[in-house]
């Protein structure tokens, strides 16, 4: 009330990849004539939405609207102008989880079990192991006039067609550079607004393309994080408007330039304050580290095509393996240091402890220069989950995507294979088997399994590409068939058996994957189809025209011989111009045709495969063509802003 809070809502983020929240007002009637203000501990930790109306995958029908929210006392409420919000879960009125906190809750608690039984093998004492998240958030920014005079980016959040600015990103001068003015106001506009609300950010830099840009905040508790990244993502909307900016999340906004991404920096650590992904100062610390490592790549290896299905959507598809993100083939990047001693365990005979080195010191032969701290491990920007010193960086997860995706998937399969690990460990400890040496060739055994996982080159390569394949691991490229991990048997009996999803909530989540994969193709196909015959061809065929008059005015001017040379150029582009816009008449016809055949496939996922093989390669032929045209219809005529006017903040 001392802020002007006048309503409440419960806050949920529903399987839309965004948050969803009803305000209801303090004001009760008395039953007098009169009105007081009223907020009870039902009100606080019960609602209930129209559960129909969010995707469900068939758990809810029309006719079965009921839901429920319930508030997740993990995550602070906070107050949005005059409205409390309060973090809630989503669920059906029969039990099932519809949307991303209650099965990322469920996760935390299964590897928090998991883990925290398997360090008790190196301390007694401890009773809980959190997860932590640290996602850095890449975005756009655009100017808001620009933005509205491209119905593209209107509606489906990138530019269907563009051709190259003659100047991009290939002088690599954007990458942390100084900040244009206006754009430092948003980020300081929007850094206040953040710290308001408590959401810890820190970092902001310019990204390595034009008017691309990252933030990131301090580490947190991974459901914490989760929850202020997407409540960031809204604030940024709405900051960006009063700064005369839009802010695209879009991964792959603009062809040809870097899209961005989420890269979701990923740890565990103890309540007694012991990080478990950083070498400690005893030999038991530093096999505790190596168990944990070994653990992860295990699980990695085991659902690597799970944690692809994680990351994958329409807008991703677009962005992974070009221009700086990671390829759409799970592999994890360790360092030399971590990579030689995991080579020595699996070749060693030896069944004793062991020293990992932490930060060394390089002195530089530049007298003001102080000595540097040197990390155990380096950096490989190719690889999608990368082993960075004290965590791993999960690079392949999209911009606009809810983290909660990914973070369930690793952090289950982590969970999974840790209670495996102890399994095995104890098994051996029951045979006589000492606890150090058992621990050792349950590690030595899950480094040669997992080795496949482990990639330190070049993950943009054709070579590895290949490699990949050779090795087993999920090379798939179709998102939709991509989807199929979150059904196989290993991914249901791995859900099931930690309790974070059933076989049911699985199914039904693809279902909503599928139609929201062939709905965004959908409304690209009709986006680009309406610009290219509303926009596109008219103006080709107004300049057609305009050059057609040229020549023939021309034809009255010189003689037959010096008119046809004179007029060689504007003859060449006229037959250029009726090539090229025929080409789109008849294929955005195909594509419309292509969707009516498409939309009467029943099942969801035939119709998104039928829509990623053979209406998504559509957008590309037809645009190919729209983007050669605009390199020479006259500029006058043109009605889209260019990427030059578009990547350019003045």
């Amino acid at each position: 009330m001392e802020l002007g809070v006048t309503h409440y809502t419960h806050w949920f983020h529903p399987l839309t990849e965004g948050t969803a929240e009803k305000h209801d007002s303090f004001v009760e009637h008395d039953g007098k004539g009169g009105m007081m203000e009223v907020f009870s501990g039902k009100l606080l930790v019960q609602q209930e939405p129209d559960a129909s109306s969010f995707p469900s995958g068939g758990i809810r029908n029309t006719f079965e609207a009921r839901g429920y929210t319930a508030w997740d006392p993990s995550s602070p409420a906070f107050v949005v102008d005059d409205t409390l919000c309060i973090p809630t879960i989503f669920i059906s009125y029969t039990g099932e989880s519809l949307d991303y906190k209650a099965p990322l809750l469920k996760a935390l608690r299964a590897v928090d079990k998991a883990a925290t039984d398997v360090c008790k093998y190196f301390d007694p004492k401890v009773e809980k192991v959190f997860s932590y998240l640290g996602w850095e958030q890449e975005y756009f920014l655009v100017d808001e006039g620009l933005y509205a005079a491209r119905p593209d980016l209107l509606l489906t959040g990138r530019t269907l067609m563009g051709h190259d600015s003659a100047k991009n990103q290939q002088l690599e001068d954007h990458y942390f550079g100084a900040i244009p003015t206006r754009v430092a106001a948003f980020m300081k506009d929007l850094e206040i607004e953040a710290l308001k609300l408590g959401i810890p950010v820190k970092t902001r830099h310019n990204e390595v393309a034009p008017n691309q840009f990252e933030l990131a905040p301090v580490y947190e508790e991974c459901n914490l994080a989760v929850d202020h990244n997407m409540l960031l993502m809204s604030l940024m909307r709405k900051v960006s408007r009063r700064h005369g900016f839009r802010v695209l999340l879009h991964e792959k906004p603009f062809k040809g330039i870097n899209g961005s991404g989420k890269h979701n920096n990923w740890s565990l650590g103890t309540d007694t304050g012991t990080p478990l992904y950083a070498p400690g100062k005893t030999q038991e610390d530093n096999l505790r580290f190596i168990v944990f490592i070994a653990n992860t790549l295990m699980a990695v290896y085991r659902h690597n095509g799970l944690l692809k299905a994680s990351i994958s959507s329409a807008t991703n598809a677009h962005r992974l393996g070009a221009n700086e993100a990671p390829p759409a083939i799970i592999s994890s990047f360790l360092g030399k240091q971590v990579s030689q001693v995991l080579e020595y365990l699996e070749t060693s005979d030896k069944k004793e402890l062991f020293t990992v080195a932490g930060k060394h010191g390089m002195k530089l032969d530049i007298p003001q220069i102080p000595e540097l701290m040197i990390d155990n491990t380096d950096r490989n920007r190719t690889s999608p989950f990368a082993f960075t010193g004290n965590r791993f960086e999960f690079r392949a997860v999209g911009s606009e995507a809810n983290c909660a995706s990914a973070m369930i998937v690793l952090n289950t399969a982590v969970a999974e294979q840790l209670v495996l690990f102890k399994k095995d460990v104890d098994e051996l400890i029951k045979k006589g088997e000492p606890k150090i040496s058992a621990i050792l060739e349950v590690v030595k055994k899950y480094i040669k399994q997992s080795k496949s996982i482990r990639f330190d080159g070049n993950g943009y390569s054709d070579e590895w590409k290949a490699e990949a394949l050779q090795r087993g691991l999920d090379c798939e490229t179709s998102v939709p068939v991509i989807f199929d991990n979150y059904l196989k048997p290993e991914s249901i009996a791995m859900f099931e058996g930690s309790g974070v999803m059933t076989k049911v909530e699985l199914e039904a989540r693809n279902e909503v994957k599928w139609e929201t994969y062939t709905k965004k193709i959908q409304i690209e196909a009709r986006v680009l189809g309406d610009l290219a015959m509303n926009h596109i061809v008219p103006v080709a065929t107004q300049y057609q025209t305009d050059l057609i008059s040229n020549v023939y005015r021309m034809k009255g001017l010189y003689p037959e011989e010096k008119w046809t040379k004179m007029t060689e150029q504007n003859r060449a582009l006229i037959e250029e111009i009726a090539t090229r816009t025929a080409f789109i008449k008849e294929h955005v016809d195909a594509m419309v045709e292509a969707r009516k055949v498409a939309n009467k496939i029943e099942c969801e996922r035939e119709k998104a495969v039928a829509y990623h093989d053979r209406i998504a390669p559509m957008l590309d032929e037809i645009r190919y063509h729209i983007d050669k045209l605009e390199l020479v219809v006259d500029n006058q005529l043109w009605t889209l802003p260019k990427y030059r006017e578009l990547l350019f903040i003045r």
